[in-house]
C-alpha cells in the first residue's frame, strides 16, 4: 500500500458531465491505498482462504427482476461484446449481452479461465464481493473524495490524472479504449480489454491504473450531484439510509454506488470518464467484465 498524505481537494468537474458538479472543497484525511488493483491472483487466495461465494455465482430471486425471462434467471454477469460495426450509443444492450456462468475466474463465461492473467485486475465482482474481500485484508474500499485525491497524484485541477492533455507528446498513458466504439479497437499499447497492472506509468503518488484498465469500487453511494458537506444534517444512521434509498434507480430497489476512473472501454464519444473527477453509478449487486477495486486503510493502519 503507499501512504497518500492528506489535504483539501478541489473536488469534482465542470467542465465535462452534469453529475461531476459543483465543484466544492472536501478535506481528506491520510490513509493508505493500494498500489494497484486487486488481481485474479490475489482474489483467488481470498477464494481459496474463505471459500467464498461470489454474487455471480449466487442464484437469483425472481422477486427482484419482475418482467424477467425465467431463462435468464441463472447465476452470470454481464459480459462486453463488440458489434460488427456502428450502433446506436445510446442503447448499451447493443454491446453487453448477460452471460449464464460468467464469474470471476470465468469472466467471459464457462470456458474461459484466468490461467493466463493472474496479474490482470479482477473483474466480474460485485461491490458486497468487493467489501467481503477488503474485510478479509483488513482493510476497507476507499471513498469516493479518497479515491478522487489519490488519483490526481499532487495535481491541482488538472482534466487528466497526468495533466490537461490527453495523450502529451502522442502518448498513451492509460488503457482505455483505441478507436470507435463499440466495434474497432486498435488496443492500448497493444491490450484489447484488461491488462497487467503497472503497464501504464504511475501517477504522482506512485500509483498504477487509477485511470482505465477496470472501474473501480468507492464506498459512496450515488448522487446524481455532489451532496455538499454538512448539506445533509442527519444523524449517520438515518443519513445513509436516506442516501441508499435515493442512490436506486427508479423502481428498483438496489442501492448504487459510485465507480471511478473509467475502464479499458471508455472512448472520447461514448465515455470520456478516464479522469480523476469522472463517475458513475452502478448497483450493488452487479458484476461487469470492466468493473474491479482496490482497498485503502486509515493512515494508522486500522481498517475503518
Amino acid at each position: 500500500m503507499i501512504h497518500i498524505s492528506g489535504g483539501v481537494l478541489r473536488m469534482g468537474s465542470s467542465e465535462f458531465y452534469a453529475e461531476e458538479g459543483p465543484v466544492h472543497e472536501r478535506v481528506v484525511e491520510p490513509f493508505m491505498l493500494d498500489a494497484h488493483p486487486v488481481t485474479n491472483a490475489q482474489f483467488a487466495e481470498f477464494i481459496q482462504a474463505t471459500r467464498y461465494v461470489t454474487v455471480a455465482e449466487q442464484e437469483l430471486d425472481p422477486t427482484d427482476f419482475p418482467g424477467a425471462d425465467p431463462r435468464d434467471l441463472v447465476p452470470g454477469a454481464l459480459v462486453f461484446t463488440g458489434t460488427v460495426g456502428p450502433v446506436d450509443l445510446n442503447d448499451w444492450r447493443q454491446w453487453w449481452r448477460w452471460q449464464p456462468g460468467a464469474r470471476w475466474n470465468e469472466p467471459s463465461g464457462r470456458g474461459s479461465t484466468v490461467d493466463d492473467i493472474s496479474e490482470h485486475p479482477v473483474v466480474q465482482v460485485s461491490f458486497h464481493d468487493a467489501s467481503a474481500y477488503a474485510a478479509w485484508a483488513g482493510k476497507r474500499l476507499p471513498t469516493e473524495a479518497e479515491w478522487e485525491w489519490a488519483a490526481r497524484g499532487r495535481l491541482t485541477g488538472a482534466r487528466f490524472a497526468w495533466g490537461d492533455e490527453q495523450n502529451p507528446h502522442g502518448e498513451i498513458l492509460a488503457n482505455t479504449w483505441q478507436g470507435a466504439f463499440p466495434y474497432r479497437n486498435a488496443g492500448a499499447a497493444g491490450w484489447r480489454g484488461t491488462s497487467p497492472v503497472g503497464s501504464f506509468p504511475p501517477n504522482g503518488y506512485g500509483l498504477v491504473d487509477m485511470i482505465g484498465n477496470v472501474w473501480e469500487w468507492t464506498s459512496d453511494f450515488y448522487a446524481p450531484r455532489h451532496s455538499l458537506p454538512g448539506q445533509v444534517p442527519l444523524d449517520a444512521g438515518t443519513r445513509t439510509n436516506l442516501l441508499a434509498a435515493r442512490s436506486a434507480e427508479p423502481g428498483s430497489r438496489t442501492p448504487r454506488r459510485v465507480l471511478k476512473g473509467g475502464s479499458h472501454l471508455c472512448a472520447p464519444e461514448y465515455c470520456l470518464r478516464y479522469r480523476p473527477a469522472a463517475r458513475s453509478a452502478q448497483a450493488e449487486d452487479t458484476a461487469m467484465t470492466h468493473i474491479g477495486f482496490r482497498c485503502a486503510r486509515d493512515a494508522t493502519g486500522a481498517a475503518l
